[in-house]
Formats: structure tokens, sequence, C-alpha cells
């Protein structure tokens, strides 16, 4: 028996309400000889108690805001494993031990990120335990929420607690040495454009306190809450007025749960009263279409299920994916192909070719899994610089820019939408967050809290000339605010991007010999081309976009930052003297006095740090501790079946593989499909045959998954896990349960069995299966509430095998001749002792009566659907 401790310093959400509870003192014994005295004492004290635990738990304290002191607790997370069980212990104050959760009872998608909005905090963890799987000091049943010192902190705890939980696999007998078939994954992204006619119709309860004749009406602020499967998962920001609030927010919540559906509630509140419920918006995502985004307005309704008015509108864009994932080996062919050019080419082709504008993240991230994203980079550099490149692919306005044949001409260099600029752009999104928090931040929150409003252009302005002064002199003033936060930031520019900057600056100082005075400053507007234009000057303009200001900024504050944002591009043009505006000219004198200081930022974020200790950012985990949790990391991932530790993300990014490879597959089947894309009949060059090749051994993909599913559909789980030949460990049998959440964890042996001679009885845990299969009572009947199911009669398997033949033999014509026909075998692995996870039973799960599937969803997610 082995036994493992980690600790964690956290900061713990407590609810006010468990608060009121932990702060109760006990009740005094009594003395009172009167019994009257006593009881009315008793009864006093109790109406206190009551009264405060009331105010405690109120709407005030627990608002979409409220980040008291009473709210967020520091607090030691524990965790401890002995063998296959794993415990992990919340301590307040050091010693108090709030709850208890026994992490190998829980699913990976019970263990997930937070959304900022949701606390107006960020590197929060959640963990959502149902009754049976965690004790708690008092009785409460609320997630946990645990913020960590940074991201790195967090995301290595993820990954730890997620080593110890199940991912949902399914098919775990039929291939013993995968560990299953396949596994899911789900994730919602959801915008919340605007509003319409919000709040401005009487409720039936509230008479006419929301007419719009009411003085009052305008005093009212609308917010939403968002909620999936019943949890709630984000808040919008609030928005004066009533009618038509603009919000322009997106949310992505990712590893989700089977589905059942999201929830918007719209809230008005007014000042000094409690909020009202205007009304909500139910999506059902059981048969919605997968993969696509669907906009449009969605009615909002007040009551009940059986009668309710529509009270405005939202408008909505909505976007479910929903994944089957096989093991990392199957994708090996494809992987294979992808690799034999330049991953930043696949992106231009899947753009060019198939219209697809939503694979670049999942491109550039197993780009940077196999660690080529910078070399990838710094080709298409080389290319872009030498002229090879010969056209734009995102140009603004979709048009052919031709390159001049000694290069791009240095006043166009790096400036177009360009394939380059285009992973420029996600690659410093993806490094260089801290170093944007860092450098804008704090002044961009300074400026939207505090609501200034600069404005500078006569025709604008009703001040008159006077105010136009104190237009610039504010203007100036905010300026240098930024600057001087900008540059004290220049050592704190991550390695990746002082790597590519040094290469594109050499590359410029190169090609263009910049020894003469007309082109001295190109290498810096090379560099600044990218660092300001592509990344510090857009957070300026749209710090919402970047995660430094919750929602959309008042239109007088935005003003304000676009006003900024010219000034410090113009600064980063090295240019002090061409302004398009007159009004702008005010600003000459800070421009002239920044330029070598800004010449100096450039050579720094463009120099690789030689000092590896000073490049080292602190965390919130020592040296010591982290490099202990990665070795029991790379211990378990050793021991586990293969779906299982791929299910695992790859630190320090979270990276899954597999799954991106899957997203890419789905989509290029899918589009290939619905645009008709047919391979080329003239003479194809060699970059035409490695897309088609690529395309053919995305659909050898889809085939694969198909033929998992249906096998698995067809062979049913009919017997134990002992008579196919699995090994169960003593977590298979009842878990170590507490009899109640009040009463504290029974002590464990050494084997995992309860010390107790008594059994508790099992809890009846939430079904892991997706929602998305039809109830076993009606099993041709469409769920209700779905976005366009569509009746499709016949073997949807057969007519699926038939619909990737019908495009296979074009793609057959132009493949490599060495093309693997054989690249789904299965990597013989040893004899795991990872134990079947007793909750997950029910994902391998028998076939039901036929389903009434959804045209917007692939095919073997339909066979999915049908199992229960």
């Amino acid at each position: 028996m082995s036994t493992r401790e980690f600790y964690v310093s956290v900061e713990l959400y407590i609810s006010a309400k468990v608060a009121a509870t932990l702060r109760k003192p006990a009740a005094p014994p009594k003395r009172s000889t009167d019994k009257r005295d006593a009881t009315r004492l008793v009864v006093n004290t109790h109406d206190q108690s009551q009264k405060k635990v009331r105010e405690k738990s109120s709407w005030l304290s627990l608002g979409r805001n409220t980040t008291g002191t009473e709210q967020w607790r520091p607090a030691i997370c524990k965790l401890v494993e002995e063998d296959e069980a794993c415990l992990l212990n919340i301590y307040i104050d050091e010693t108090i031990l709030y709850k208890s959760v026994y992490v190998y009872l829980l699913n990976h998608t019970d263990i997930r990120p937070v959304h900022r909005s949701l606390f107006d905090r960020k590197d929060i963890l959640g963990i959502f335990c149902v009754a049976g799987q965690a004790w708690s000091a008092t009785p409460n049943t609320d997630p946990l929420f645990l913020q960590f010192a940074d991201t790195d902190a967090m995301n290595i705890w993820l990954t730890l607690l997620r080593s110890y939980a199940m991912p949902e696999v399914y098919g775990r007998w039929l291939s013993p040495e995968d560990g299953g078939l396949y596994r899911m994954w789900r994730q919602v992204e959801l915008t919340c454009l605007q509003g319409r006619n919000l709040g401005t119709r009487a409720l039936p309860e509230d008479g006419a306190s929301g007419d719009p004749a009411d003085p009052d009406a305008i005093d009212l602020d609308v917010y939403c809450e968002l909620s999936v499967n019943g949890c709630l998962c984000g808040r919008t920001t609030v928005k004066k007025g009533v009618g038509s609030p603009d919000w322009q927010e997106r949310f992505t919540f990712a590893d989700l749960p089977p589905f059942e559906n999201l929830k918007i509630v719209v809230w008005r509140e007014k000042r000094m009263v409690k909020p009202v419920a205007i009304g909500s918006v139910l999506i059902v995502l059981v048969n919605f279409r997968r993969s696509e985004y669907v906009e449009g307005w969605f009615p909002v309704l007040h009551g009940g299920p059986t009668s309710s008015v529509q009270v405005g509108e939202m408008r909505l864009r909505v976007r479910v994916d929903e994944e089957i994932i096989l093991p990392y080996h199957a994708y090996s062919p494809m992987l294979k192909t992808f690799s034999s050019r330049n991953s930043l080419d696949w992106m231009s082709d899947l753009e060019s070719k198939l219209k697809l504008k939503t694979t670049s993240s999942h491109i550039i991230s197993i780009a940077i899994a196999k660690n080529m994203l910078m070399e990838n980079i710094m080709e298409l550099a080389d290319r872009e610089v030498d002229g090879t490149l010969t056209c734009t692919y995102w140009s603004a306005l979709s048009t052919l820019i031709p390159v001049a044949d000694k290069g791009l001409a240095h006043n166009t260099l790096f400036r177009g939408n360009t394939v380059l600029t285009k992973t420029m752009e996600l690659f410093m999104a993806w490094y260089g967050t801290a170093f944007l928090e860092a450098s804008v931040g704090s002044t961009i929150r300074r400026l939207c809290g505090e609501k200034i409003a600069i404005e500078v252009d006569p025709v604008r302005s009703s001040k008159g000339s006077k105010g136009v002064e104190k237009g610039v002199e504010l203007l100036v003033y905010w300026c240098q605010e930024f600057w001087t936060g900008i540059y004290e930031a220049r050592t704190e520019c991550p390695p990746e991007m002082r790597r590519l900057f040094q290469h594109i600056r050499n590359l410029v100082e190169d090609r263009y010999h910049v020894h003469d005075d007309h082109n001295k400053d190109l290498p810096w507007q090379s560099v600044s081309a990218f660092c300001f234009l592509r990344f510090i000057v857009p957070a300026i303009l749209h710090p919402h976009l970047f995660g430094l200001w919750p929602g959309l900024p008042d239109a007088r504050v935005q003003r304000s930052l676009t006003l900024i944002a010219k000034v410090i591009q113009n600064l980063a043009n090295l240019n002090a003297t061409v302004q398009k505006e007159e009004f702008m000219r005010g600003v000459k004198d800070f421009l002239t006095s920044s330029l070598p200081a800004m010449i100096e930022y450039i050579v720094v974020v463009s120099t690789p740090d030689t000092d590896t200790n000073s490049s080292s950012k602190p965390s919130g985990l020592d040296r010591h501790e982290r490099l202990r949790i990665m070795n029991a990391l790379r211990q378990r991932g050793s021991a586990a079946p293969v779906l299982h530790r791929e299910a695992t993300p790859l630190l320090p990014h979270l990276l899954d593989i597999p799954k991106h490879l899957a997203v890419i597959t789905s989509v290029v089947v899918r589009y290939s499909r619905t645009h008709s894309y047919v391979p080329s009949t003239t003479v194809a060059t060699s970059e035409d045959e490695y897309f088609d090749e690529f395309c053919a051994k995305c659909l050898d993909v889809e085939e694969e998954a198909l033929h998992r599913v249906s096998q698995l559909a067809s062979r049913p789980r009919r017997s134990s896990g002992a008579q196919h030949g699995i090994q169960f460990s003593p977590l298979a049998a009842d878990p170590p349960l507490p009899s109640s959440l009040s009463s504290p964890p029974n002590k464990m042996s050494r084997n995992g069995h309860k010390s107790s001679s008594s059994k508790s009885p099992r809890h009846k845990h939430k079904s892991v299966r997706p929602s998305t299969a039809p109830p076993a009572s009606s099993p041709d009947s469409s769920r209700a509430g779905s976005i366009s199911p569509t009746p499709d009669t016949g073997n949807q398997f057969t007519r699926s095998r038939a619909s990737l033949s019908q495009l296979r033999p074009m793609l057959k014509k132009s493949s490599f001749p060495e093309r693997l026909r054989d690249g789904t075998r299965a990597i013989p692995h040893p004899p795991s002792a990872f134990v079947q996870h007793p909750r997950s039973s029910s994902t391998d799960s028998s076939l039901t009566g036929s389903a009434v599937p959804d045209k917007g969803c692939p095919i073997r997610l339909r066979i999915h659907r049908r199992m229960r």
C-alpha cells in the first residue's frame, strides 16, 4: 500500500447561509427555574438568530457582484491517496475540517474551471458533488469553489484531481486494452448579443411597476444569469435602463456532463428594491444542432410551463459541440499527414477550400502540443518577407493581394490580414495573457471604473474651446498612464513571444539592409506591427474581448479608449508628426518625448532573456510540490488504460490532442458534405494532393468512429465485468460513504473497505449516460423543445456508410501511394490494475428502440444517443 499527500492553499467560497451556520454559537445551559421565562428567552434568541440568518442569506449579500470577505475564506486543500482511493479534505482556519470529497467517485465533468463572470474572479475551480460523494461539516450540498493563486496552480490541481476521477468512457469490456471504445466531450458557446422590450411590460404579480409610463422605470437595471443543466455557470453585466440592452458578451462552458438544457434568466433590479426575474429563455440542448452557430431572437417567457406570457426577446448566438473521441492511435494516419506540412498551411487550405473558420484554435493547440508552432510561424514569416506568399487568406475584403517579386513593400509589411498575422494574434493571446494584464489591465479597469469621458473633437464636444483644451490635457494624462504601465511591464514579455519578435526583427534587418536612414525604423516597426497593432492596442479598444473588463464599456468610456488607442498606435509606429485629425495634434509633445522609450521597449521585447531565473514567473505552488505532483501524474498515467490516460489534460496548457483531432475530423467531414467538396480534376498541385489525402484520412477516422459506436450498440453488456475478464479492485464495491451528510467519514482500512461492519445504503447517483437518449417508455418519440428535430427513416448507419463511400473514390484518386489503410490497429498494452468506476456502469449500456435523429448531428452521435 502506498500513501501520498498533496497540499495547496486556496480561497474557499462559503455561502452566507453556511457561513452563518458555522458562526452560530452553542446554546448556553438553562438556569432559570421559571419555565415561562426560559421559554420566552429561548424564543427571543431563536428569533434573533433566524433574523440574522435571513439577513445574511438575503439578496443583498448574495447578489451578482458579492465579493465580501465573509464569503471567501482562506483554506487548505489536502489530497490523500491510499491505493486507488483518493480523498480531498478542505480545512478552514487551518484545523477545522469543512468538507471531505471522495474524488474517486467523481467524473471528469464534475471537476471543471468556473467562468470568471460568476464571481468576478479568475482561477476558480468548481467541484460539483451529489449526496454520497462528499461529507460536510454542515448539511449542505453546495458545489465547492476554490480560487487558486494563479492559473498555473489551478491547472496543475485540475489535472491532479481528474487523474483520480473517471472519464466518460463507453464500452470498457469491448476494448480492455484501450480501457474502452471511445469517450465523450461537450461544450456550449453562448453569446448574449442584445435584448428587446425587456422590462417594459408589467408582470402579472407586480401590477404597473414595470409599465413604461412609470417615471421610475428608467432606474431599472437588467442582467442575466446563465445555467447549464440547472447549475449556475455565469452572469452578464448590468445594463442601465430597460428596453434594448446591448451586451455583446461571450461565454464558453467546456467539459460539460451529458446535455439537458441551457437557461438564461433575465433579472431586473431597482435601487433599494429586491431584484425580480423578468422571465427566462429555455434552450433544450438534447437535439440542438451540433457544431453550428445558431443565431436569432429567442422569446423571454414569464410564468410556468403550462401558462406563460412573453415579456421580451433576447438575441443569442449558440453553438453546441458534442464529440466522440477515439484513442490516440486511431488518429495516427491522419496525424502523419497533418505533420507532413506546415500546420498553418492547413489553416489556409481549410479556410479557402471548405470555408472553415473555427478550426484555427484546434490546429494551433495540436501544433503547441507537438512543439512545432514556433517553427511553423518562423517558416511562414520567412516566406512573407521573401515574397513567397502570393496572396492573403484572411483579407478583410476577401480579395487577393499580389506580392511584389522582391517581397512586400516596407510600408505594408505585416500589416495585412494574412495567415501569419492571424496566427500571431492567436499565438500572442495564448502565451501573452499575463503579459497583457501586467501591461494595461489595471489601467483599463481604473479608467472604466471611474467612467472617464474624454473628448477632443470640437464637433463632438459641446463645451467649447476650453472644454476641448481640457479634453486634450486629460487625454495626454491617460496616455501617459497607459504608456507607463506598458513600459514597466516590458521585462514580463514571455520568452516565446521574445523569440518570435527577435526572428522577425532579424529577418527584416537582413532582407531590407537597414543601414541607411530610409529603412532604419523598419525592424522596430515590424515588431510593433505584431506587439501593438495585433495585441496591445486591440486590448485597449475592446477590453471585454481580452478578459480585462466584464462586458461592453459605456459609450463615453469606449470613446476615451478609442482616442487613447490611436495615440498609443501612433507611438508604436514611431511617428510623432503625422496626424489625420487636427484635434489630435495636442499630443505631439507626448509622442516626441516617448519615442526613445518606445525603441528601448521594442528592443527588450525582441531580445530573449539570458537569465533563466529572472524569466521564471512566481507560481502558487513551490517548485518541490510541483515536481511531486508531476511525478505522481506520470506514475498514474503509466498505469492507467489508454482512454483514461488520454482524458487527463496535458500540462501546462491543458491540451487534449485526441479531442482537437476529433473536432477537426468531424468538421472536415461535415463541411466536405455540405459544401459538396470535390477534388480538383485538373493537374493537381502537391498542396491539393496533401489536402485530398487529409480529407480521406478524416473519412477513415469517421468510419472508425461509426464502427465503434455500432459495435457497442450491437454487443450490449449482458453480464458482470468479471465474466468479461475485467478485474475489479475493492473500489468497485460499495465505496466508504458516510451514513449522512452531517456525519464524519468512516475510517477506511488499508484495502479500501469501511472498517465498520454495517453497510450504508448505496445512494442512487444520477446517470452519466447522454441525456440525448430517448426515454425507454417511448423510444420512437422525440423530445419536446428541441430545435429542428427532423425525422429520418431507414438504417442511418448503413446510409452513413454509403454517404462516406460516395466521396471516398474521388479522394482515393489523388491520394498518395503510401497511404496507410490499417491505421486503426490497437496498440497492445499490458494489463492494468486501474479499476472500473462504480458510477460509470451506465455508460456501458445496450441499444434501445429506434430514436428520431437530428440531421444537425453526425450519424455516429445519433447512434450513440440511442444507447441508455
